[in-house]
Formats: structure tokens, C-alpha cells, sequence
């Protein structure tokens, strides 16, 4: 019988949560956003992680979003080393932070697909008229 979650998974499960705690915490630049951390994907010889990450009440401006990121990818070592305190891991892989355009890609296409039921039902109602 398989394992359903691999170790991997586990660990990048765990410094999701720290992360978060961490990001909110500790980080005390005024440039900084809210963040969210959506997900993170540790190598296999946990040797580094892509943190993906979204900016909340930012998500238009490009330059905003960029200047988070820039801002999360300078502090990774000060978040890496937190990060050692915390977990209970011999070593605690690299740190690169990533854009996740995803929830706004979603909120995006909810919007186009509200749109397009609120045509359809304005036609239905023309055609019965």
C-alpha cells in the first residue's frame, strides 16, 4: 500500500503554515503587502523550494507584486534561518519566492462566466417577451 502523502509534501505542508506565521510576523517592511502563502513545492532532495505567493488588494498593480517578491526573495535567508528554529529538519532547503497568478486568473473567469449566465438569461427573457 502506498503512502498518500510523501515526505516531501509533508515538509512543504509545514512551511506553508510557517511561513505564513513567519511572513506575518517577522517581516516588518512597510512595502510589503498582505501575503498569502498559496503553496509551496520542495525538491526531492529538499534541497530548495518554490514558495508561490499572492498579494492581496495588489493584484493590479505589476509593479507592486513585483516589489513583494523582490522583497520575500532578499529576506529568504532571514526566513530560512526562522525556519530552521522551528522545523524539525536537518536541513532546510533554499528559499525562492514566486507570483501565483492563479486566484486572480479565477476570480477573472468566475467573473466572465457570471457575465455570460447574466446574457443568457437576459435573452431568455427577451425571446419571451
Amino acid at each position: 500500500m502506498a503512502k498518500e502523502f510523501s515526505r516531501t509534501q509533508r515538509i512543504g505542508d509545514q512551511m506553508q503554515r510557517e511561513l505564513a506565521s513567519l511572513i506575518q510576523r517577522e517581516i516588518k517592511d512597510p512595502r510589503l503587502g498582505l501575503i498569502t502563502v498559496t503553496a509551496v513545492d520542495v525538491s526531492r532532495d529538499l534541497s530548495h523550494a518554490q514558495i508561490f505567493i499572492t498579494v492581496m488588494g495588489k493584484d493590479d498593480d505589476a509593479e507592486a507584486v513585483k516589489e513583494s517578491v523582490r522583497i520575500l526573495n532578499e529576506a529568504a535567508g532571514f526566513l530560512r534561518m526562522q525556519l530552521g528554529r522551528s522545523m524539525k529538519v536537518r536541513t532546510i532547503p533554499q528559499l525562492r519566492f514566486h507570483y501565483d497568478a492563479s486566484v486572480r486568473r479565477g476570480v477573472e473567469l468566475a467573473a466572465l462566466i457570471e457575465r455570460a449566465v447574466a446574457e443568457d438569461r437576459k435573452h431568455e427573457d427577451d425571446a419571451k417577451e
